[in-house]
């Protein structure tokens, strides 16, 4: 089964993915923070059967406490959890869809976190198929919901819609021509926000960034998701100006075509000259110089983070160990 983040949607030279998430809390019970573990699993169950009343096969149920360190930080590197929840232990539960397009964080700040990723530009798409699992739930459980401020949520930037609607964008020339902190004090004016790949606190790495909305009360989900895909457009089509004019400059070319050469030779790549020679790989293959496949990249972008590769390769728990085992998989990947 394909996963989501090995394809390339709508906007696809610019925009990796889109993910709305949605935030809920059963009336019943206190907040997370103020449950134990008992409580937590209870909420745990009550989710989980209301999911797989519906007959939902496709979804697993999975114990963070049955994961390793590695397999937990894997997770949240493919962007399937937040970084916060991949060290929740007992109490916490992930239930998650075959194509790792749907993920359920149980326990987690919120009773309830439940996201949607999609390739490309698709935030109508991912909420229409969140909105529905949502309404599925909401049957079948009673959510802490007022009138007057909306879902209930352990953070109050969160009441209202509780939703955020978030679009990962690479932005190779806009960083390189210095034009990101501009970008990110125009769009805080418009109530929404850029970071890292990872969110609140991460640096980006690859000139990956994530954009989405700061505003979940007093405005519907239809309005924020079309002030974010408006604001999103406009920035693909900035960074494929100054892409075309970046890779017009036979410096800027040079160091693609290097970074091309890097990878498909290395016998050794440390997670940051990995990210560094990928996004030009990336910005060469969207802008057409280099025959690179766009799909291959972005996965490799995914695969190569270093939990990933641990959890997938027994003997790389070493950083010199990981760094020798991502170069081979880099190699036989562009060696096509």
């Amino acid at each position: 089964m394909s996963k989501w983040y090995i394809e390339k949607g709508d906007q696809g030279d610019v925009v990796l993915s889109t993910r709305i998430r949605l935030a809920r809390n059963l009336d019943e019970f206190p907040f997370p923070a103020k449950l134990d573990v008992a409580g937590k699993n209870r909420v745990n169950s009550l989710v989980k059967s209301a999911l797989f009343e519906n007959d939902s096969k496709d979804f697993s149920y999975i114990e963070m406490k049955d994961l390793s360190r590695k397999q937990a930080v894997s997770l949240a590197e493919r962007h399937l959890i937040s970084p916060e929840f991949a060290a929740k232990k007992d109490g916490s539960a992930l239930m998650l869809s075959g194509d790792e397009g749907v993920s359920i964080m149980l326990c987690e700040e919120d009773h309830i976190r439940l996201q949607v990723m999609k390739a490309g530009l698709a935030l109508e798409e991912a909420f229409d198929i969140a909105d529905k699992l949502d309404s599925l739930l909401d049957s079948r459980l009673s959510y802490a919901f007022d009138e007057r401020i909306g879902y209930l949520t352990a953070c109050p930037t969160n009441l209202g819609t509780a939703m955020r609607a978030s679009v990962m964008l690479h932005l190779p020339a806009l960083t390189r021509c210095g034009q990101i902190s501009r970008l990110a004090n125009t769009v805080s004016k418009l109530g929404l926000t850029i970071r890292g790949a990872y969110g609140e606190g991460s640096r980006s790495s690859g000139d990956i960034y994530q954009i989405s909305n700061q505003i979940t009360l007093g405005i519907t989900e239809e309005t924020a998701i079309a002030n974010l895909k408006s604001i999103v457009l406009q920035l693909v089509g900035q960074e494929r100006a100054a892409a075309a004019k970046m890779v017009r400059n036979a410096a800027d070319e040079d160091k693609i075509f290097r970074a091309y050469g890097i990878l498909k030779n290395a016998r050794l790549l440390s997670t940051e000259e990995f990210m560094e020679l990928a996004s030009l790989v990336r910005l060469g293959a969207a802008r057409g110089i280099l025959d690179v496949n766009i799909e291959k990249i972005n996965e490799l972008i995914v695969n190569m983070q270093p939990a990933t590769v641990s959890a997938a390769n027994e003997n790389a728990d070493s950083a010199a160990a990981r760094d020798a085992v991502r170069a081979a998989a880099v190699r036989e990947a562009l060696a096509d």
